[in-house]
């Protein structure tokens, strides 16, 4: 027998069907509560509401468990790589090794970009914060490829423009980086995997004999793996309302740029990195700071540490930290900023208090760790971030495009004045 809720208003009862997803998650099914009842749901930030369904990423916060279309994400940062993981994301399944070549070759085909991008990239100041640099040029695309705007695209339209938006991006998030440090942009170099690529485009210097460190490129191929995706929060939510419009997938996945810009969303490392500069300035006395923020009545909190998803712990966060430690051991990097990073950490591991509340050092401490530790400047971090949620976002899209899902309109509870005569102004 079928599940139902029952909703009762002013005594009369309404019954609504229960869905219960494959891994046991329960929903009530409102999608007629407005027709039936007059009545909508108020559930602010949409902390409650499924506005889908999607087979792409199961995440269980309580359990620490994190999966990309039923593969654990321990077994793919050990094993696979972020090409790989992009297409399981995309396609819905693993490639073999045929379309694995395939896939990656028809990328290398494609990170070339036209060169009137550089004409825009020149509009802006080298002021400019690199994420707003990076949404504008990857939306441009529309422009170069306007066939993209086409509602009814075919499969193997779409099949180019995903293929496109993999390439490219790294060559948009290393062009915005030269811009901000006023250097000239490097090109693709074909010949190097897809991290490698993007380091010797980012850290590549006029007449250097640059030599990409393959402790670093694993570093960064698995810290863009674990970013890959992460269900329904604020940029994919973003980029599947703006896609239901059946928005161009360039458009819908700047928007989500611009949603992962916002500091509540893709600035978490970064601010774990501002903390310890914090802590840096004021001496370095992690005691100090520790006791500070076992205070409840003072208003510091250690960022980086626990998570608002993740309850138990941040299944993520082991995976990163030994890439942490390998580059750090590698690079031998000397900054007392990151001195003062393995304190905390050696803390939050060890003390009661931490251990207790389950405040564990989280992907966003290792991954800032590793980004200061590259020279990364800090408003880099987000576009770190944005070229691993890069498949997730297309996955998404796709998904939607495919369930023929109708375009988001969320409802409201209207709390404004109620109709009022007007009066001209000269009699106000």
């Amino acid at each position: 027998m079928a599940k139902t809720a029952e909703l009762i208003i002013d005594g009369k009862s309404y019954k609504f069907p229960i869905v219960e997803g494959t891994e046991g998650e329960l929903g009530i099914d409102i999608s007629n509560l407005l027709e039936e009842t007059g009545a909508v749901t108020l559930d602010f930030g949409y902390k409650n509401t499924g506005a889908t369904k999607s087979a792409i990423t199961f995440l269980d916060g309580d359990k620490g468990i994190l999966r990309y279309r039923g593969y654990s994400i321990e077994d793919l940062a050990a094993k696979s790589s972020f090409l790989e993981v992009s297409y399981l994301l995309i396609f819905g399944e693993l490639p073999t090794q045929d379309q694995l070549d395939k896939f990656s070759n028809d990328i290398k085909n494609h990170t070339m970009v036209h060169e009137d991008i550089k004409k825009i990239l020149d509009g802006f100041p080298s002021t400019s914060h690199p994420m707003g640099v990076l949404a504008s040029l990857f939306c441009a695309q529309t422009a170069f490829y306007p066939e993209s705007l086409d509602p009814n695209r075919s499969s193997e339209g779409v099949y180019l423009s995903i293929v496109r938006s993999l390439a490219k991006m790294p060559t948009f998030a290393a062009w915005a980086y030269k811009n901000e440090v006023g250097h000239p942009v490097n090109y693709p170099d074909n010949s190097l995997d897809y991290c490698s690529r993007f380091l010797k485009m980012m850290f590549a210097l006029p007449a250097e004999n640059y030599s990409v460190d393959p402790v670093v490129a694993n570093a960064l191929d698995k810290l863009l793996i674990l970013h890959a995706d992460h269900e329904q929060n604020c940029s994919t939510s973003t980029v599947r309302i703006v896609g239901s419009s059946k928005a161009s997938i360039y458009s819908s996945i700047s928007a989500g740029i611009n949603a992962l810009w916002g500091p509540l969303h893709g600035g978490a490392n970064q601010e774990v990195i501002l903390m310890l500069e914090q802590i840096k300035k004021d001496g370095g006395d992690t005691d100090k700071w520790i006791a500070k923020a076992k205070d409840k009545n003072d208003p510091f909190r250690l960022m980086g540490f626990g998570h608002r998803v993740y309850k138990n712990f941040d299944p993520r966060a082991k995976i990163i930290k030994k890439a942490a430690d390998d580059v750090l051991e590698k690079l031998g990097v000397n900054d007392p900023t990151l001195e003062i990073a393995m304190k905390l950490e050696e803390v939050a591991l060890r003390d009661p208090y931490f251990i207790e509340r389950k405040l564990y050092p989280n992907v966003d401490f290792y991954s800032g760790i590793i980004y200061r530790a590259l020279g990364i400047p800090v408003d880099m971090f987000t576009v770190m971030f944005a070229i691993g949620r890069l498949p997730g976002w297309i996955s998404q899209w796709k998904e939607l495009r495919e369930n023929k899902e109708p375009i988001g309109r969320p409802r409201q509870i209207y709390t404004g004045q109620n109709h009022r005569q007007y009066i001209a102004i000269a009699k106000r």
